[in-house]
This record gives structure tokens, sequence and C-alpha cells, in this order.
């Protein structure tokens, strides 16, 4: 597998000589100063390619292998007038990214925002902090802060209730830290935090668009990216809704095995893949991971290693467990990958290797006190990286060893 890290530019607190030292040997980034939906130039991406690409002689050298993400514009995804200046756009960032040698691209369609979380420092038993999702303080903000019309029918009476308690109880500054985590920009949304009610204006744009408008939004969109993909050999890797499941009066519409096996039966092309995101979809309990990597293994081209623990009580919460502690088997996940691999490399495909990378670390020791991006802090991803290509090391051994035999 190809270990990577995610770098979000020069502002970012993890440095590329930090990650340098991580052993990692891709990165995974972005233009994220460039507004949706505007190309992004050959002069632009190669400014940035040298930042991670240009070192001292005597330094082991970082590739920009991955991008995460091309935003896609929320005009293509309701089809508005208008809107196909805006897939032209895509697609010529796209083909700019390939004549720079960058032809992996992850990207997603969500609605309005990108992955939700409502505490982006929940304190671990350990005192180390993490990421979670709380459905019932979710549930207060929709209910009681945004106030979203008819939002009431999206809930039963004992989850209003338990969110009205959670709502009454909080403090302003909660109610407003709970607010700015949920709407604000967070690391890898590319446009300017929304006010609560441009949030409400943006939610409102969706009134009426199901999961089979948004679908066939997609669809549409893939029908003219797909044919320019394949002719510049890029690998297009589709990241889950996060989480998983319809919120806000927002439909979704990667979240499930099912939801995959929709979208390949539309565009069967080997350009249409996936971003294995073991921790998005494993944040609900009827996604099967290992099976999932086995199923689409020739779909994959990128994945994040992550694990959740979900609430045993209430399994819409969760919180962002440490990598090889969770609800999910991590190590038959990354042995189905590994198997993948060895099938392309038998099979003669090329370009065999898997890009992985850790994601969502803990904020802990040093970094705990440091600004960080959330979920995003050196030491925490160092320890999942190092978690991880412990197991990748010890497996792809016992695969080769019994290929040889």
């Amino acid at each position: 597998m190809r270990e990577s890290w995610r770098w979000f530019g020069p502002n970012d607190p993890v440095t590329i000589d930090d990650i340098r030292q991580t052993g990692a040997t891709d990165i995974v980034s972005a233009l994220h100063g460039i507004p949706t939906g505007d190309v992004w130039g050959m002069e632009a991406i190669q400014q940035h390619q040298a930042l991670v690409e240009t070192c001292d002689a005597d330094l082991t050298p970082l590739k920009w292998s991955v991008v995460e993400s091309i935003p896609v514009h929320e005009d293509i995804k309701l089809q508005r007038p208008g809107h196909q200046k805006y897939i032209d756009n895509w697609i010529t960032t796209m083909e700019n990214l390939a004549k720079c040698g960058i032809k992996t691209i992850c990207y997603n369609f969500m609605p309005v925002i990108d992955w939700t979380r409502t505490d982006l420092k929940f304190k671990l038993p350990s005192g180390a902090y993490a990421l979670r999702f709380d459905q019932q303080k979710f549930a207060a903000f929709d209910l009681f802060i945004l106030q979203r019309e008819n939002a009431e029918a999206e809930y039963t009476l004992a989850e209003i209730e338990a969110a009205k308690q959670v709502f009454d109880e909080m403090s302003d500054n909660e109610r407003t830290e709970l607010t700015n985590n949920i709407i604000a920009g967070l690391p890898g949304k590319m446009t300017d935090a929304y006010s609560l009610d441009d949030f409400k204006n943006m939610l409102a744009n969706y009134k009426g668009v199901t999961t089979a408008t948004l679908r066939n939004s997609l669809f549409a969109f893939l029908s003219q990216v797909i044919p320019r993909a394949e002719a510049l050999g890029v690998k297009l890797a589709i990241h889950p809704d996060d989480p998983p499941r319809d919120m806000l009066g927002l439909p979704r519409i990667i979240c499930t095995a099912d939801d995959l096996e929709i979208l390949f039966a539309a565009q069967p092309s080997p350009a249409n893949g996936i971003t294995l995101c073991v921790g998005t979809y494993s944040s609900r309990p009827d996604n099967d991971l290992p099976g999932m990597a086995k199923q689409f293994g020739s779909r994959i081209h990128f994945s994040h290693l992550r694990g959740v623990t979900r609430d045993p009580k209430e399994q819409r919460s969760f919180y962002e467990a440490s990598h090889l502690d969770s609800d999910i088997d991590m190590i038959q996940v990354i042995k189905e990958l590994l198997i993948e691999e060895n099938r392309r490399r038998l099979q003669g495909l090329g370009n065999e290797e898997i890009f992985i990378r850790p994601d969502h670390g803990h904020q802990m020791m040093d970094d705990i006190g440091k600004t960080v991006n959330p979920g995003y802090s050196g030491i925490g991803r160092l320890k999942g990286l190092s978690e991880v290509r412990g197991v990748i090391r010890t497996l792809a051994a016992q695969i080769k060893t019994n290929h040889e035999q």
C-alpha cells in the first residue's frame, strides 16, 4: 500500500517536514484557497506541487499523489440553469491535475455540508480528545437552534423531548459552539463558514430534492466526467456521506453497499471508483466493512483507515476511536485490501497499490492545547499510521508466504 498523509497547505500546523518524519511517502492535498467551481490553473497546481515535492538532496522526497477534494458546486447537485460551466471547470481542473501527474481524485456529492460532528474535542478516558457525533445534541441543534421547518416530522416524540432537555441544559456558549461545530467551514470544505441564516437558505434550496433527484444529478455529472477521466488515466474515488444517512432534510446517496451497487450499475467504468472511508461507512451498523472491502475491491482507489465506536444505546451516536480499537475489524479490512492489491499484481494490471492514509487522529500529548485542524493533529495520526503500518507489514508478509507456498 502507499502510505499517504493529508496536508492542508502552507498554513497547516503539521508541516511537510513533519510529515516526512512519519515515513509516509505520498501527500493528499488540495488547493483550498480556490473558490468552489473555479478552475485550478496549471500554475497554481504546480506551485502547490513544488511546496510538497521540492526538498534538499539529502532528504526523502514526498509526492503529491491524491487530491482530496475537488469540490462539486451546489449548482451541479441542484442542476440549476448554467451549471454546465461548473462541470466544464471541474473537468478542466481534472485535466490540469493529470498533466501534472496527479491522477487519483477523491470527491464527494454531499449537499450543503461536508462531514459533520457535534464535538470537536470529546475527552476520552485516556485524556486525549476525539471527534464525536452525538445524535441528541444534533437533534437539539436541528429542532431548537436552527429551528428547521418541519424538522419535528423526522423525530419521534421521545427524541424531541430528549433533545429539548439537552438544549435547555446548554449554556449560550455551548449552543454557539455546537452551531459552529456543525455549520462552520471544516477541513476539506473550501468555502467560507456559513452564518445560521445562510445555512437555512442553503438548506431551503434543497426543498423537494429527493434521493432519486440527487442521484440523477450525480449520474449526469459523471456521464461527462468519466469519459475524460478514462482518457487521462484518472481514477475517481467518491467519498461516502458523513454521517451516512439523511439529515437536516437533505438526501444522502452514498451511504451503503446498495448505494454503491446502484452507482456502478449506472456508471460501470473502471475509472468510477470509491474512497473506502472505513470510519464513515462503519458509523452505521448495517455496513460490513470487511465485506465491502472484498465486494468492491476492484473499485477501491483510496482508503481512509480509521474506526468509530458507536453508542450501544444510540447507534447514530459515535466517537472516533483509536485506529485498531473500534467497532470495525480493521485488521480484516486491511487484509482484504492487500488481497486486492495482490490480485491486481498477479493480473498485471499495473499501479496495483492502494493509497491509504490514517484519518482523524486523536489530539494528544504535546498537541493538546495547540491550534490544529479538527481531527488532523500530528501525533494522533502518527500513532494511527504506525499501528496500521504494523498490521500491513505483518499481513503482507503472510500473504506473500502463502502465495509462494
